[in-house]
């Protein structure tokens, strides 16, 4: 069987999930799923994705994200693998976590994004022995429940700041809203949402699959969505990235691209170009000395580590990302 085709574009919205291998848990301890969200954390941050809810199973995850940029494979090829890798070592295990590759559900936020919510919320309360218990003990189960997103929407005290809860919490008005549209799904019992999945891969009405089906899957196009509008206010031309790369540190812009220049001023240009010019990192390869995909991550680690110990690193990348807000402003 084919694979279904991943449609990636700026400010799509995902259901991610992920299985562990032949059923196997992809969490041992709890020090596992500190580490799954320190990892997350970081890879939300270096690919600028917005995490609008989640929840940690014993042998699977869910997520609601939103990608900035079109960049969902590149965002998961990096978690999953920087998680395989620290669970692998952990545990003194070795070979595949997942089962497979992650499967991506593109949503109609507009139709879906509130109900898919609820659905992955509810998830702790559908598995094992929970799911024959009343509603008031699945209640008071999920509202225990440590490894999800779910507390955070229902009490401010309990807000993360990696979760984005004003899209979703808009859409009801509150938290005490939202509450109660969560007891509704217990009392009630919630369909698996996913019976409207189209083609596999699009979780909305049929309008919304025509549009992406004929603007995106078609032509490929990268232009944002108006009810995703201000994930990305600007694309820069790459020229302009590297032309403020170049001042600020004083440099020929050949300094910049070239293979083996000086790490610090390609991790700059790297991040700067990722952040501001809408392209991927295989393409930044290209232009900084044709290297692949996995040096600019490199790069990019290498820089926020720098940034994070060395002031004067951290003044310079600031100016040149000055220099590039100023060019597309006038």
């Amino acid at each position: 069987m084919s694979r279904p085709l991943r449609i990636q574009y700026p400010g799509a919205i995902y259901h991610v999930t992920c299985r562990g291998n032949g059923s196997r848990r992809i969490f041992l301890e709890n020090d596992d799923r500190y580490r799954f969200i320190e990892l997350l954390v970081e890879a939300l941050q270096d690919y600028q994705v917005r995490l609008y809810g989640y929840v940690l199973m014993s042998n699977h995850f869910h997520m609601i994200v939103q990608t900035g940029q079109a960049n969902l494979s590149e965002f998961m090829r990096r978690f999953n693998i920087c998680y395989t890798g620290w669970f692998n070592r952990h545990h003194s295990t070795c070979g595949h976590l997942y089962q497979g590759r992650y499967k991506a559900i593109l949503v109609d936020a507009s139709n879906y994004l509130l109900e898919l919510s609820r659905y992955v919320h509810l998830n702790p309360a559908r598995v094992g022995k929970v799911k024959r218990k009343t509603s008031q003990e699945r209640w008071s189960y999920i509202c225990t429940y440590q490894w999800s997103s779910l507390p955070g929407y229902m009490d401010e005290n309990k807000r993360v700041m990696f979760v984005d809860y004003t899209m979703i919490l808009d859409m009801v008005g509150s938290r005490d809203a939202y509450k109660r549209f969560i007891i509704d799904g217990l009392r009630e019992g919630i369909d698996d949402i996913h019976a409207d999945v189209q083609h596999q891969m699009i979780l909305g009405d049929n309008d919304f699959v025509t549009y992406v089906k004929g603007r995106y899957a078609k032509e490929g196009s990268t232009r944002e969505q108006p009810m995703y509008r201000g994930m990305i206010t600007e694309v820069v031309e790459p020229k302009i990235v590297i032309d403020g790369v170049s001042e600020v540190f004083g440099i020929d812009q050949q300094r910049v691209t070239e293979r083996l220049g000086d790490g610090v001023v390609r991790g700059v240009a790297a991040e700067l170009l990722y952040r501001y010019s809408g392209i991927q990192q295989w393409a930044i390869g290209e232009l900084l000395g044709e290297i692949d995909y996995s040096s600019v991550s490199v790069l990019r680690r290498r820089l926020k580590t720098k940034m994070a110990n060395d002031e004067v690193v951290r003044d310079m990348y600031k100016k040149a990302e000055q220099y590039i807000k100023h060019s597309y402003k006038e």
